[in-house]
């Protein structure tokens, strides 16, 4: 859905569900636009249906990733294709994105997919991008990924978070699964943001907010709670990861489950870390959490996705 919350007259939000990011258009004149965030390559025909229809005749110009998790950027390949768009993205995974590491670009570690692409510039934290006749500067954004930004536009106090910030919670604290840091990194994100005091916020998921000390203090007791219980942390982060494979494939038998995941690194590291269970037994027990919490339900040996 497209948001109504008040935004300047040469931006839009598409509100996506939970599979894709939210993405933002701005208007950069009467002939171009710039796309932050693509989407997930599973909902490519949408989004450049999307994308399309809001450009009115415009040419998309620009990309914008704000990092390069699946759902943020599945759908750069085919808008590359379609309207020969620049692609802006952090530095940190430049090398990864030049050779095609999907190891270290954690597509094969999750399970998940992303079409390849390759970039033309890097936003540096701290420069300055024009966009829809507005300057937003690219902050360093750490803690759900060392690599990413958010984008603050000052003239109206617009943050695009990403997933440093939604209206109920943030992104999965994915550093301290690998052995990183991650939980005093996200602590300091709310800090800065807090400081920034913005007047609206773009999540990448969810609806657009302004309610946003209230968003601050509720993802500051989340985080507290997380970093009280790393085990926690990684529960829950296994449960998203495999939420979000069924968001796509809808439904699987469990052991078909099991054998997709047996592949994804993540999975190992947070078996062999935190829970030291035989991997059938691990993902089993971690399907069952969903379910109890109405998140999928199990029926004959599948497992079904629920719609939030």
């Amino acid at each position: 859905m497209i948001s109504t919350a008040p935004l300047p007259p040469t931006m839009r939000v598409f509100e996506r569900g939970w599979l894709s990011s939210n993405n933002v258009l701005l208007f950069d004149d009467r002939h171009s636009a710039t796309l932050v965030d693509s989407g997930y390559v599973a909902h490519n025909t949408q989004t450049l249906e999307l994308v399309r229809h809001a450009l009115g005749g415009r040419h998309l110009t620009r990309i914008v990733n704000t990092h390069l998790h699946s759902d943020h950027c599945g759908g750069n390949a085919l808008l590359k294709r379609e309207f020969g768009a620049s692609i802006l993205m952090p530095p940190g995974h430049a090398e990864a994105v030049r050779t095609w590491d999907d190891e270290v670009l954690t597509y094969a570690a999750t399970g998940q997919r992303c079409d390849r692409f390759m970039y033309d510039a890097l936003i540096e934290p701290g420069s300055t991008l024009r966009m829809g006749s507005r300057d937003w500067q690219a902050l360093a954004a750490p803690g759900h990924d060392p690599n990413s930004v958010v984008l603050w536009n000052a003239e109206d106090r617009i943050l695009i978070s990403a997933d440093a910030l939604w209206q109920h919670g943030f992104g999965a604290i994915f550093p301290e699964i690998e052995g990183e840091s991650g939980f005093a990194e996200q602590r300091a994100m709310l800090a800065l943001i807090a400081k920034l005091a913005p007047r609206l916020v773009i999540p990448g998921h969810g609806a657009t907010f302004t309610d946003v000390d209230d968003a601050l203090a509720r993802a500051a007791r989340r985080l507290e709670a997380l970093a009280a219980s790393p085990e926690r942390n990684a529960r829950q982060v296994a449960k998203a990861l495999i939420k979000f494979y069924l968001l796509e494939v809808r439904e699987i038998e469990l052991d078909a489950l099991v054998e997709h995941l047996r592949g994804a690194r993540y999975f190992r590291i947070i078996n062999e870390r935190y829970f030291r269970l035989p991997f059938e037994d691990f993902i089993r027990r971690s399907v069952a959490e969903l379910a109890s919490g109405g998140a999928v339900e199990l029926r004959d040996g599948r497992v079904v996705n629920r719609d939030d």
